[in-house]
């Protein structure tokens, strides 16, 4: 893979890829947790998806692993493990390739085309997940403070989400850290969401993708 796209976008964004081979060897620091569906992973400049591809194809590994035997049971966790990668990135048409890579990781993973109501449902939460900003400043590239969706899963093919700000996260873990003053306080004791969200289907979800989305898709 070339590590850089063109010279200027060396000089005007820092842009340089980090090879696949050193990718791999940092994930292995934290093996376990790439490979907990529900551990989540937060790329601050993820480019075209060099880290988040590869946690996603972990996590995978594992659904397919604990839930291979199980269909519903399958795709509804193959969606968590989407759900629960994240990213920030300055350039859009890297988020716009990031979400294909991912997206295509999903795909090859369940047999899916484009119209079905899971790869739908995968768009509209990357949609959600890649955000287009900046890391350093916190800040969405309309000036907006970064939020990021907390999804979980509730079984029965229920999902649940919840918004929190990027600030309020990084506080959150400055929080809870060893000898902090609030250390022994529960999270929800400091934290709470900007937005909660009733429970959703996997097909309420694909639905909440705009026409034109969806036909860019297809």
């Amino acid at each position: 893979m070339n590590l850089i796209k063109s010279k200027k976008r060396v000089a005007d964004h820092g842009e340089v890829f980090t090879p696949q081979w050193l990718v791999e060897n940092m994930l292995d620091l934290v093996k376990g947790e790439t490979e907990r569906i529900d551990s989540r992973f937060l790329e601050p400049a993820f480019g075209s998806g060099n880290f988040l591809v590869p946690v996603l194809k972990r996590k995978l590994a594992a659904v397919e692993a604990k839930f291979g035997k199980n269909d519903f049971e399958r795709r509804h966790y193959a969606l968590l493990a989407a759900m629960c990668t994240y990213g920030i990135e300055i350039l859009a048409d890297n988020i716009a390739e990031c979400r294909a890579n991912m997206l295509e990781v999903l795909a090859d993973y369940l047999s899916l085309d484009e119209t079905d109501e899971l790869y739908l449902a995968g768009f509209y939460v990357l949609s959600q997940n890649l955000v287009h900003g900046d890391a350093l400043t916190m800040l969405m590239h309309d000036g907006k403070p970064i939020t990021f969706a907390e999804w979980g899963y509730l079984g029965n093919g229920k999902f649940q989400r919840r918004d929190f700000s990027l600030e309020g996260l990084t506080q959150m873990s400055s929080y809870t850290q060893e000898g902090a003053l609030f250390a022994h306080l529960g999270k929800h004791e400091i934290f709470t969401p900007l937005r909660a969200y009733p429970p959703i289907t996997m097909r309420e979800l694909a639905c909440l993708v705009p026409n034109d989305a969806e036909e860019a898709t297809v």
